[in-house]
């Protein structure tokens, strides 16, 4: 008689548990390859990092990333050769203390020039002849592939683990998806872009990245003539991956993966926590119960502290790179255009934000037992042996055209109607309290930002949830926020591309402020040598 309490794992999760067992962590440097770098210019450049990652928002486990581009691309604009640039990128990520300092040394020096190296000859041959525009694309493209695999060659241990529950989930899940007129070979390349963008959050340079290594490998795997003969295939490959990547299945299937993710998270998150005793926790139901409750409680506890923390970024980024700017334009254009300033609405606007971010995010609502429960049984199906899960398919229904014209229309003309009635209420009731034009467009300026970055936040209190059930009041709140939230969205990410402190710190204060961290590093550096030829 089969034992009830006794769960047989699937090949999936042998699989992953057998992959993670071979992951290893990458070895230290020898005493005298290992790269030394100042403390006091550690601390300067730590202080100025934090600095300069404030007034530029990105999820915690992309910054490493982007600091890697920042750094490579002023010192390609001062070297373009890139000789040498592998040691120097290396010390100033351990000045910012990316890295412990002496973790890093001369074979990492000698990997990272030969993938610079390998870029810079790349680059030159792929512009040639091209207009500036496609010039540009391939020279971001080509810098994206370059930071993200100097970035996992740096942490190999992490960007092994990511991959194994990456495909752990692709495996889980592919075959219980369908969709109409197209390939097992184009579905599963749709649906690890969406697992890519769900589960691992990934941002344009690490979906080119993944999506150019699933098919091809990275630089480092590549000799001088094979990437000679890639390389005239590399621009349409580029775009193909960006065709990929936006195409219309690929938001139907990033909301089905968002639905299917909270069992995947808790299971992950005990993997990592319980490794030495997995086995025996996932093949006993008891225990597993026992271990899966712990963890989402925990997960759920840490849920208010997350949404603080990022409250408070999102807060200070919106401060430093908007309000300000806006704050400092009300004054001087109020007074030219009207010659008065209304100092309450300067007031309003300025305390306003902040108060509504709190009002938005204290109404959160943490997951209950019931949802436990769910993710347990959930978790079950997932690594049980009976395969009964993975084959029950989720219908992804085919993008068709709208077959009713006018009622389409009929949506749009309403969805229309939402911007005109949410807006005319501001300004009606922004006009009782004598706001000028100037004072109303940054007011929604503001609420529109702070309402669009604290939704961004509220949907981490659902990222465990397994069934979202709706409010009675929820079309009602959408009517009038929609507006508000489009409006949050267009500021965010385009008037982002005018981020006057992003230029400031990347073209006015980094180089020299680098530089100067040079040369006080070569100078004790030089102190040093000669306090030991002294002793």
């Amino acid at each position: 008689m089969a034992d009830s309490n006794k769960i047989n794992l699937s090949e999936y999760t042998g699989a992953l548990l057998s992959a993670l067992n071979s992951v290893k962590s990458k070895s230290r440097p020898d005493d005298l390859s290992a790269l030394s770098v100042s403390q006091t210019v550690s601390f300067f450049a730590l202080v100025y990092e934090k600095v300069r990652n404030a007034v530029e928002f990105r999820e915690d486990h992309l910054i490493l990333r982007a600091a890697i581009e920042r750094i490579l691309r002023r010192r390609f604009s001062l070297n373009s050769d890139g000789k040498g640039e592998g040691e120097n990128l290396l010390r100033e990520l351990l000045w910012a203390r990316y890295f412990d300092n002496s973790s890093l040394g001369g074979e990492d020096v000698i990997k990272i020039q030969e993938l610079i190296d390998k870029y810079i000859s790349l680059k030159r041959k792929l512009v040639v002849g091209r207009d500036l525009e496609m010039q540009s694309y391939i020279n971001q493209f080509l810098l994206d592939i370059l930071t993200c695999e100097i970035e996992e060659f740096l942490k190999p241990e992490s960007a092994q683990r990511q991959a194994n529950m990456t495909f752990f989930i692709y495996q889980v899940l592919r075959k219980k998806i369908k969709i109409e007129s197209l390939s097992d070979e184009q579905k599963d390349a749709f649906f690890l872009v969406a697992i890519e963008k769900v589960y691992g959050k990934s941002d344009r340079a690490y979906l080119h990245y993944h999506l150019f290594i699933t098919f091809y490998k990275p630089l480092s795997g590549y000799s001088k003539d094979e990437l000679d003969k890639l390389s005239h295939q590399m621009p349409s490959i580029f775009k193909k991956i960006d065709d990929m990547m936006v195409n219309p299945y690929v938001d139907n299937l990033v909301k089905f993966t968002r639905k299917q993710l909270p069992p995947f998270l808790v299971l992950f998150d005990l993997v990592k926590n319980k490794f030495e005793d997995i086995s025996n926790i996932l093949t006993d139901k008891e225990r597993l119960w026992t271990e899966v409750d712990q963890t989402c409680r925990d997960k759920y506890q840490n849920m208010g502290t997350r949404v603080r923390n990022l409250a408070i970024k999102s807060f200070i980024y919106i401060l430093l790179t908007k309000m300000i700017f806006a704050l400092i334009l009300e004054f001087p254009l109020s007074k030219y255009f009207y010659g008065e300033v209304n100092y309450e609405s300067i007031t309003i606007n300025t305390l306003f934000p902040p108060v509504l971010m709190v009002i938005i995010l204290g109404f959160f609502r943490v997951p209950g037992e019931d949802n436990t429960k769910k993710i347990y049984n959930r978790i079950i199906e997932i690594i049980d042996a009976d395969k009964s899960f993975e084959s029950k398919v989720a219908f992804v229904p085919k993008k068709s055209s709208p077959k009713r014209p006018l009622l389409v229309f009929g949506f749009t003309i309403f969805y229309s109607l939402t911007f005109f009635v949410t807006l005319s209420l501001i300004y009606e009731f922004l006009t009782r309290l004598n706001f000028n034009i100037i004072s109303q467009a940054i007011f929604i300026f503001f609420i529109s930002v702070v309402t669009f970055f604290s939704y961004r936040i509220r949907q981490i209190t659902k990222e465990l949830t397994l069934e979202v059930k709706e409010s009675i009041v929820t079309p009602i709140v959408d009517f009038f926020f929609m507006p508000i939230l489009s409006l949050g969205k267009f500021f965010s990410q385009e008037i982002a591309r005018l981020n006057f402190f992003i230029f400031i710190f990347d073209f006015i204060i980094e180089a020299p402020f680098k530089l100067l961290f040079e040369v006080v590093e070569e100078w004790i550096s030089f102190v040093r040598k000669r306090k030991e030829e002294i002793i």
